[in-house]
């Protein structure tokens, strides 16, 4: 089969592109390493087809696109903090973008679309696990940016047969991700900190909580979704089912590491929500999914990672 996988060069996208390489499929990446880098797909290159464009190109799309059976759409401003400085831009890529992976998809004839959407589809809603029937209330740009991303699949569905599943991300963590920047997945930075010798920093008090999700677990349920039956049409969470505080992951940390941590507290960010957690019975009963790697196993393999690439010898 061939895979076409958008932001295929970046932190999720190269690590489902080594699974496809893996079990012997014909993947194309498209990205334009805005955000990913060549490097994460450094052990697989010899056997990808890496077109380097933006979603935001629909030639570009199209020319990738071309032959593929299925098409994995990861590529996106991926920072709430970014959405809300600049949300002109962040419009411009994820729904825009969307749109012109959608239009390929329909016109190469691909099996299914595949949406990497978000929890942030839910926005500050109370309650606890997050259900797919809940309402959706984003808070941020990026929130509504990739809401509307779940809309426009259903609708090719609807319109012209393209079959489509989305899955609700929630936060994903794992090897590759980049702590170098401000807008940076909070475990990476965690890390990055804790190897350089400073301190963590936390915006808020360290209660708020997350469904730390590690990458392997993203991976599989991605692919699950590219050719189970009766998951078209449908949007799944893409979570554990279990949820820590930031305050708990230093603790953690702190065992994992052996160092003594002390984080730094800083006023709650915008657009920042304060408790999430999946339930994810619906991606078990429909693909069979069921999440492997649990957080503190994960959280380990993560920063012997870590360690081992930002650590100076």
């Amino acid at each position: 089969m061939r895979y076409l996988v958008t932001g295929g060069a970046g932190f999720i996208g190269s690590n489902i592109v080594d699974e496809l390489v893996k079990r012997g499929q014909e993947v194309v990446v498209l990205d334009d390493l805005s955000a990913g880098k060549e490097s994460n797909l450094a052990a697989v290159r010899s056997k990808v087809d890496l077109h380097i464009g933006s979603v935001t190109d629909l030639a570009a799309v199209q020319s990738a696109c071309k032959g593929a059976h299925y098409v994995i759409h990861l590529a996106a401003r991926t920072s709430v903090p970014r959405s809300v400085l600049n949300p002109v831009e962040t419009n411009h890529v994820n729904i825009d973008g969307t749109l012109n992976v959608l239009v390929a998809a329909r016109d190469a004839q691909a099996r299914r679309f595949v949406f990497a959407a978000s929890s942030a589809a839910y926005g500050e809603t109370p309650t606890l696990p997050k259900v797919e029937t809940m309402p959706a209330q984003p808070i941020s740009p990026y929130g509504v940016t990739k809401y509307v991303g779940e809309l426009y699949a259903q609708v090719f569905g609807r319109s012209y047969g393209l079959e489509n599943a989305c899955l609700r991300y929630f936060n994903v963590f794992g090897p590759r991700q980049d702590p170098s920047s401000q807008y940076s997945g909070v475990l990476s930075r965690f890390m990055l900190a804790v190897i350089e010798g400073q301190a963590p920093v936390i915006y808020g008090d360290g209660e708020q909580s997350r469904d730390f999700t590690y990458v392997e677990n993203i991976v599989d349920e991605t692919l699950r979704a590219c050719e189970a039956p009766g998951a078209s049409g449908l949007v799944f969470n893409g979570g554990t089912g279990v949820r820590i505080s930031l305050n708990q992951v230093l603790k953690l940390l702190e065992r994992i590491t052996g160092k003594a941590i002390q984080a730094k507290y800083d006023g709650p960010r915008n657009g920042d929500i304060r408790d999430s957690q999946a339930d994810v019975s619906l991606a078990r009963k429909i693909l069979g999914y069921e999440p492997r790697v649990l957080f503190e196993e994960g959280l380990k393999r993560t920063w012997d990672w870590y360690r081992q690439t930002y650590a100076k010898t």
